[in-house]
């Protein structure tokens, strides 16, 4: 593949482009280049320059640009939300920027122009400072010399470029450019964008997304919730293009003691959506209350019919109305660091825990048998036969994710291998086979009712942290291609059947939600902002995205 030549930077600065591009290529450099100078020296020409090259599609890696965030009138989270969504994560502070960019070791290359005009300058100085101290990451800064953001980064030993600096420029290539050329546009342009009225959801939902971030940031009042509500959700805020998945966004994040006159207009406005707002919960919110972090969630079925079951961080699994979200009860005991739940039509609640050790427990809610009945059937039912064969399975094999139907329980590993049980045959040995490389990272199911040879059957979904969600059937060889792929892991599956036909929902570690409905060849996407933790698919329809600190049930349209 030839890679796409690069023109002479203007200004003759070719000894300064050179420079650059050398540092790109070093890998005993520092992780971080600052270019510095007096105000109007060139420097937004020169990085112009660097990442008009440096995004091109043919682009060689290691010159290659993969984020720019000019940080004019920026503050933190604009600067961090920025950032994660051309990187492809979730992050809420520079903390979870760095933690996300940490275990991912693909070569990255940011480029952070005017610092110094930040709103929260020093801090972001200390979030590039931090960057560059990631191996595999490098982050160019511009800001001027006298700036107290460039005194900042330079107490790290960076690599300097000071454009004042004589050795930087070639003069009599400047001075044939002089002859020829107008001044070049740089990054970004200073014209003020439009006020906004941060009251007003209309104006905030239509208002440029950084130039909201900016003003909800550095306000201190509340504007009736907006301000909460965006600060929760401004991740997918600020990569929405669309006025309306902008609106049902910022309704899906809005907390009940947010003024309530705030959810006519926002819902007015989200009509225009691929989804209608159900009901939602936030971290606060006491009407309904607020049911935890949504670590793993479950659709109930059968006993469980018309509910949801969400698990918090310390393992309670509550039971929640699927039409409401009221609370219906808990289960008794809470599960041990849940990672994973499902929940069979006897009211039969699985998890699955760090440790990959599979437990239950039955619904309270659910009426055992009593009595003569009791008494007659005093063994083993084939739902705890099929439980006791998954449990001794996984004992060898550690399990990532889990998932069950009427038909089949299935865990999956570390090493991207599916383990799936029947219950026709509860005490035989799991069907196994390895679909993705590296973790399993979320499974969903569907009962089918018939395959080709007329017998009904269980389709397994898996998603993994290669990016890459397969199906496969218990005894039958895995369909390929993979159903769905994207450059970034999987983190959460649902599947249901419904009125409109078999759906399956994918949460992806950047924070997108797809919703596709196979009969209908449609799909549907959602960004709460938050990074997606769990999904359940109801047999209505609906759809819950499971956050840290929302829920939210959506509906398609």
């Amino acid at each position: 593949m030839t890679t796409t030549r690069w023109d002479r930077p203007p200004a003759g600065r070719e000894p300064a482009a050179a420079a650059l591009l050398a540092w790109l290529a070093d890998p005993a450099a520092p992780r971080m280049c600052l270019v510095t100078g007096s105000t109007g020296c060139g420097k937004s020409t020169l990085l112009a320059w660097l990442v008009a090259h440096g995004t091109r599609p043919r682009t060689p890696q290691e010159r290659r640009i993969h984020a720019v965030a000019p940080l004019h009138g920026l503050g933190v989270r604009g600067a961090v939300w920025n950032l994660s969504n051309q990187l492809g994560v979730v992050a809420r502070a520079p903390a979870e920027l760095v933690a996300a960019l940490a275990t991912d070791h693909r070569p990255i290359t940011v480029v952070l122009p005017d610092l110094q005009d930040a709103a929260d300058a020093l801090l972001l100085a200390d979030m590039a400072d931090l960057l560059a101290r990631l191996e595999h990451v490098r982050v160019i800064v511009e800001a001027s010399a006298s700036s107290p953001a460039a005194a900042r980064l330079t107490s790290g030993a960076p690599a300097v470029m000071n454009l004042d600096h004589d050795q930087w420029t070639d003069p009599e290539r400047l001075a044939a450019w002089q002859a020829t050329h107008a001044e070049p546009v740089p990054l970004h342009t200073l014209d003020p964008a439009p006020a906004v009225n941060l009251d007003e959801p209309e104006e905030v939902c239509l208002g440029d997304p950084s130039t909201v971030t900016a003003c909800y940031e550095s306000s201190e009042d509340q504007h009736g919730g907006l301000r909460a509500a965006w600060l929760r959700a401004g991740q997918a805020l600020l990569r929405e293009p669309q006025p309306s998945a902008r609106a049902l966004t910022l309704l899906s994040a809005l907390g009940d003691s947010a003024d309530p006159r705030l959810k006519q207009p926002l819902t007015a406005l989200a009509a225009g959506s691929d989804w209608s707002l159900v009901w939602n919960r936030v971290t606060g919110d006491i009407r309904p209350p607020w049911p935890g972090p949504a670590l793993a969630l479950a659709a109930g079925n059968d006993a469980l019919a018309g509910t949801v079951l969400t698990a918090d961080h310390r393992g309670v699994v509550r039971i929640i109305g699927a039409d409401s979200a009221r609370a219906s009860g808990r289960l008794p005991r809470p599960f041990a660091q849940t990672q994973a739940l499902a929940a069979l039509p006897d009211g039969t609640v699985l998890a699955l825990d760090s440790l990959g050790r599979l437990s239950w427990q039955h619904s309270p809610a659910v009426r055992k048998p009593s009595g003569i009945s009791a008494l007659l059937d005093d063994g083993p039912t084939p739902v705890e036969q099929l439980i006791d064969t998954m449990s001794n399975h996984l004992a060898q094999v550690s399990g990532s994710s889990l998932t069950a139907t009427a038909r089949v329980l299935a865990a999956a590993d570390d090493a991207g291998t599916v383990h799936a049980a029947t219950l026709h045959q509860p005490t035989a040995r799991p069907h196994t086979t390895a679909l993705h490389t590296g973790p399993v990272t979320a499974l969903a199911a569907l009962d089918l009712d018939a395959s080709d040879d007329g017998k009904p059957l269980a389709l397994l979904y898996s998603g993994g942290a290669d990016g890459r969600v397969r199906a496969w059937s218990p005894g039958h060889p895995a369909l390929t291609p993979p159903v769905t792929q994207r450059p970034v892991p999987v983190t959460a599956l649902a599947a249901a059947n419904t009125d409109n036909g078999p759906v399956l929902a994918v949460g992806w570690a950047d924070g997108l939600v797809e919703h596709h409905t196979w009969n209908q060849a449609a799909v549907r996407t959602f960004s709460p902002g938050p990074p997606v933790r769990s999904l359940a698919a109801t047999a209505n329809g609906d759809l819950v995205v499971g956050c840290d600190d929302m829920l939210v049930c959506l509906r398609p349209r």
